[in-house]
């Protein structure tokens, strides 16, 4: 089911909606799916990458305001974290599906590899997959054949049934990509005001506030699009992920402060 569907469906269950939890399962929605830009798959991605941009971008403005450093300072340490966590996260994001793909492709290999030299062996698994979820008798030889019959599917159902392992079609290399132009995106974000004031300067007292109210709006309005990927209100989601950005917030200006003092800076 996509996004889209999956959001109608959820919103559909929270108020017992009927008509709407129909529709999400109409052959309109189905169509819709199909002739959907690819990029909507990408939607985890970017909301993630997003998320990690602005709140690890800003733990580092937040940080370095506390140790009243310098705006030029502050956009230093900023665009370096931005840049290089941002890659880090892209090339893990990357790595990592492309691992799982890898994966999935060898357990698949070797599924049909039993299914052509060892058909018995791999008929009575499903035999028994089957009779687990309380099908017997004829229904469930009915069902046996009828998966057997055709390979793809037969092998299909062992992926999922047996193995636990559900495809994955998204390209690795974009799912990456998404993920890097997200963080660097949203991570710009706290660092808005300080390219400002390195032009025009702005003091301090006022920079630091300025950018701490962009990125908690930021974080709020990408947290609640949280709620398309995850089983959550936009408005709780919304809230959490605030909640985790003014706690990041205060720790990271807390050790600035502190650290500052230390040497002298505050």
């Amino acid at each position: 089911m996509s996004t889209t569907r999956i959001a109608s469906a959820r919103k559909a269950f929270k108020t017992k909606d009927l008509t709407a939890m129909k529709a999400a399962h109409s052959h309109e929605a189905f169509d819709a799916e199909q002739n959907k830009p690819s990029h909507s798959e990408y939607l985890g991605d970017m909301v993630y990458g997003a998320l990690d941009g602005i709140v690890t971008t800003f733990a580092v403005v937040a940080g370095a305001a506390g140790a009243s450093l310098s705006p030029s300072v502050i956009i230093i340490l900023g665009f370096a974290n931005l840049l290089a966590d941002g890659l880090s996260m892209a090339v893990g994001n990357y790595l990592s599906m492309k691992s799982d793909q890898e994966y999935y492709t060898k357990e698949r290999q070797r599924e049909e590899w039993e299914v052509d030299h060892y058909p018995e062996g791999e008929k009575e698994e499903i035999r028994q997959i089957y009779l687990k979820k309380g099908f017997a008798g004829k229904n469930l030889e009915k069902i046996v054949e009828l998966i057997t019959s055709k390979k793809s599917v037969w092998v299909d159902i062992m992926m999922t049934e047996e193995l636990g392992m559900a495809v994955e079609n998204k390209s690795p290399i974009k799912a990456g990509l998404y993920t890097y132009f997200a963080f660097i995106i949203a991570g710009f974000i706290p660092l808005v005001i300080f390219v400002i004031s390195f032009f025009n300067p702005i003091p301090s007292e006022i920079a630091f506030p300025i950018a701490l109210a962009l990125t908690f709006v930021t974080i709020f309005i990408v947290g609640s699009l949280r709620s398309l990927v995850i089983a959550k209100s936009w408005l709780a989601a919304g809230i959490e992920m605030l909640l985790i950005g003014g706690l990041t917030a205060v720790v990271s200006y807390g050790i600035g402060f502190l650290l500052g003092s230390m040497v002298g800076l505050t």
